[in-house]
């Protein structure tokens, strides 16, 4: 763009314009002041203007357009230029009205004689209406008469399409000459459609037409499901359901009959019967390996084959019977049930189809279950399969007396009963077959069991020499074993507590009545024999139980050991007061006063010092010997130990009795007047001069007992004489000798392998 007004205004320094406006004018000294409020007034007034306004800002555009120049003479007629083109501007715009003018007059003229020319139009019209008016009112009419016969033919036409059946779906409905393909279902749903929409023709007033087409239909209808179902029966004759790929056919074809409630039950009645024939012929054919027919070969060997080991033959059949259930059981999954439950939506609308099927007042209406229909259908066809197997396994059970297999039968029973039970329900009929079975072999157990007890009579009497456990005891315990072994594989709870509920009375029929036996011999045997013989039984049979948690009776039967260890420790300490010759000396010596008579004649106590000194080496293993039959070697020693100990008290008090009578003595004697010091005073700590540390050295288990090398062996026998030689200086050559000989003695019986053997397994001449 040309540069603009006030930039040419501005940068001139020779024009007259706003520059020479604003430079310094030259002085003049008459008029100074007034020329310099002028040009102030001007100065303020253009420095008040605003230039942001939109007019001043357009204005200025406009002047920058025409590009004027900032003269004198240009800005003297401004003005006038300005005035001058809006004059010229405003005869343009008069004359483009004059224009405009004219042109309205030429349409003026036109909407004249359009005007013109519609009233002659009208008035041609109107005389046209009057005289067509007539034929165009007749037309009308007829064409109304046109529309309605179209109506009534469309009609008409939809009812016969809708409502009646054609000659040719009505043979393929109800002949029995057609097959049951699709083109049946296709017809059966459309007279079921029909029958349903000919309720509506019954809202009508006249009623006559949908009476009509409702019986028909229902006759139709009857017919067809009188086909289906003589259908379904032949198809179920030679229907295989070994076969995986059953027919889609019949499966769509059961799902229809479903809306016959009653036809559908018939169906369900001949098809259990047929299928349990079947089945029975199966089972059969599987016991003796007979095949039913040449199309199904029998797989496998015959279960019979197996009737000499009468578990397996059982568990053959049971399983026979399982494997059966469960592809029964698939198959007519795959027959009957179907997604969303289709028959039962089809009994439901079958049931409310007939009147005489629907529940009286009050009653709830039935609610079809598919799967419980389905199990009972199972149970139906199983029927006489487990008749036969219930026959078969109680001619077992009768014809071996063995309580072992008729627990293990019981047992097995109850496990595959378990299994029905998950497989179809809880109160199937089935169960009610297995459980009588499982009743039946428990009877026989008990039964067996009892008369094994009661055959015991002559064992009863007879005491064994060797106080183990009798022959009968050890044979129960070993069956005990194969039943808790049985049990423990067959019952399915984990629950601890159910499972020792569980088999409480097996323990009840088959432990129980054989330590009542025990107990009754052990009560005829003297002390300590009765002790050892009851504690061996108890061992014995806690060993055992001890295997399966749920049998363990450690509880109970520690009571009663814990009693029988009291009595023969009480024993093992009668036994030592009688060997070692302290018993009259323990049981008369209460206070130092009873030992008077012992200074007068010392003998006595002097031929109990020796006997105890001859006791005292051998002690240890005597006390083995004595308790050699009793089989658990850590009791025995435990019993040793306690009655040492006891044994070890009792001989502390005897001591300090006589250390006390000596000082009393030696008080008496030094205070008497007249006492002959040449008398020979008797001192009853020299005559008996064993002290209770080397009775409780003596009495205590050497460390070789329970070590089994060499070396530890003489290195435990050397610690042990050091203890006793520095503890009593009255350890006598006697007592060393014997110590040594148990030293070559434990090291011949360790070269000799007798002594690692585990205890009870060396005979008793080798525990002497």
């Amino acid at each position: 763009m040309a540069t603009s007004y006030f930039q040419d205004g501005l940068t001139s320094s020779n024009g007259d314009g706003l520059g020479t406006l604003l430079s310094p004018p030259a002085p003049n000294a008459t008029s100074t002041a007034p020329r310099s409020n002028a040009l102030q007034n001007r100065i303020t007034n253009v420095l008040s203007s605003s230039y942001a306004d939109l007019d001043i800002r357009d204005t200025l555009s406009i002047l920058d357009e025409r590009q004027l120049k900032n003269t004198a003479e240009a800005r003297r007629n401004l003005r006038l230029d300005v005035q001058q083109e809006l004059i010229e501007c405003n005869g343009e715009i008069v004359q483009d009205f004059g224009k405009v003018a004219e042109q309205l007059k030429r349409v003026g003229t036109a909407i004249q004689n359009l005007n013109s020319s519609c009233a002659a139009m009208r008035k041609h019209i109107g005389a046209a209406n009057r005289e067509t008016g007539p034929m165009l009112d007749e037309a009308k009419s007829i064409l109304n008469d046109r529309q309605q016969v179209e109506t009534k033919q469309q009609l008409l036409d939809a009812f016969k399409a809708h409502f009646v059946v054609s000659d040719a779906d009505l043979a393929t409905l109800t002949s029995t000459a057609e097959p049951v393909d699709n083109a049946f279902f296709r017809v059966l749903t459309r007279v079921k459609k029909i029958h349903q929409d000919s309720q509506v023709l019954l809202g009508t007033e006249n009623q006559r037409l949908g009476l009509e087409i409702l019986e028909q239909s229902s006759r139709q209808l009857n017919a067809a499901f009188q086909k289906l179902y003589r259908w379904i029966q032949r198809e179920f004759k030679s229907l295989d359901l070994e076969n995986p790929q059953i027919s889609t056919a019949i499966r769509r074809a059961l799902r229809v009959l479903a809306e016959r409630p009653s036809l559908f039950q018939n169906c369900l009645d001949f098809f259990a019967e047929a299928r349990e024939t079947t089945m029975s012929n199966n089972f059969y054919a599987a016991l003796t390996g007979s095949p039913v027919d040449q199309d199904h070969p029998v797989m496998g060997k015959a279960i019979e084959l197996s009737a000499h080991d009468p578990l397996r033959y059982v568990s053959d059949m049971l399983a026979w019977a399982h494997a059966a259930t469960v592809s029964e059981r698939e198959a007519l999954e795959v027959l009957f049930i179907s997604e969303g439950d289709e028959i039962a939506k089809s009994i439901q609308a079958g049931i409310e189809s007939e009147p005489w099927s629907r529940p009286d007042e009050g009653e709830d209406a039935p609610v079809f279950d598919g799967r419980k229909a389905l199990n009972e259908l199972v149970e139906r066809d199983l029927a006489g399969v487990f008749r036969q197997l219930r026959q078969r396994t109680d001619q077992v059970i009768q014809s071996h007396e063995d309580a072992t297999l008729a627990y293990k039968i019981a047992n097995l029973v109850a496990f595959y009963g378990s299994i029905f039970a998950k497989l179809l329900h809880g109160r199937s009929i089935l169960l009610e077959t297995l459980t009588p079975i499982s009743e039946s072999a428990m009877r026989s157990f008990r039964s067996i069991m009892r008369d094994h007890v009661a055959s015991l009579h002559g064992d009863l009497a007879i005491t064994p020499d060797d106080l183990h456990p009798p022959e009968f005891l050890i044979e129960a315990l070993n069956d005990l074993k194969v039943l808790m072994k049985s049990y423990d594989t067959s019952v399915i709870t984990t629950d601890r507590t159910q499972r020792t509920e569980g088999f409480q009375p097996i323990l009840h029929e088959a432990l129980d009545p054989f330590l009542t036996g025990c107990e009754n011999i052990a009560k005829r045997m003297p002390s300590p024999n009765n002790h050892i013989f009851a504690l061996n039984c108890l061992i014995a049979t806690r060993s055992v139980l001890s295997l399966y948690p749920f049998a363990d009776r450690s509880a109970e039967l520690q009571p009663r050991m814990e009693e029988h260890e009291a009595e023969l420790t009480e024993a093992a300490y009668t036994w030592f007061l009688h060997e070692s010759g302290l018993k009259e000396l323990f049981e008369n010596v209460n206070t130092t006063q009873d030992l008077a008579s012992s200074y007068q004649d010392p003998k006595q106590l002097a031929l109990m010092a020796q006997q105890l000194d001859a006791f005292l080496p051998t002690a240890t293993e005597d006390a083995r010997a004595f308790l050699a039959q009793l089989e658990e070697r850590l009791l025995a020693r435990r019993v040793i130990e306690l009655a040492a100990e006891r044994f070890c008290g009792g001989f502390e008090r005897v001591e300090e009795l006589i250390v006390r009578a000596d000082r009393e003595r030696s008080q008496l004697v030094n205070g008497e007047a007249g006492q002959d010091d040449e008398e020979e005073q008797v001192v009853l700590r020299e005559v008996f001069p064993r002290t209770s540390d080397e009775i409780r050295v003596l009495l205590t288990p050497p460390p070789f007992f329970l070590s089994h090398s060499s070396g530890v062996w003489h290195l435990g026998v050397q610690a042990w004489i050091a203890a006793i030689s520095s503890r009593s200086v009255l350890f006598t050559s006697r007592c060393r000798a014997s110590v040594v000989f148990f030293a070559k003695w434990g090291d011949t019986m360790m070269h000799s392998n007798i002594w690692p053997h585990p205890p009870g397994k060396y005979t008793q001449e080798q525990n002497r």
